[in-house]
């Protein structure tokens, strides 16, 4: 039987667990990769974002442009709330 530090040094270490795996998936966002072989996102949406690896690579190669335009375009964007 364990003693009653034992317990209370277990529940501290799965105290700690479980606030690791709460920050790690805090985001909800995840990334898979399809049955095709393409990068899926989760967690954005209802569906997830999928994109072959070549597709991706051009759109971060866009990042700056793509938030330049939500800049510009904000007034006439949407917030999901």
């Amino acid at each position: 039987m364990s003693t009653e530090e034992e317990l209370k040094a277990q529940v501290a270490a799965l105290l700690a667990e479980n606030e690791s795996l709460k920050a790690r998936t805090s985001k909800g966002i995840s990334l898979k990769v399809s049955e095709k072989g393409g990068v899926s996102v989760y967690g954005m949406g209802r569906f997830p974002v999928t994109l072959y690896k070549e597709q991706w690579l051009k759109l971060l190669d866009m990042a700056d442009d793509l938030r330049r335009f939500i800049a510009d375009n904000d007034s006439k964007l949407k917030a999901k709330e």
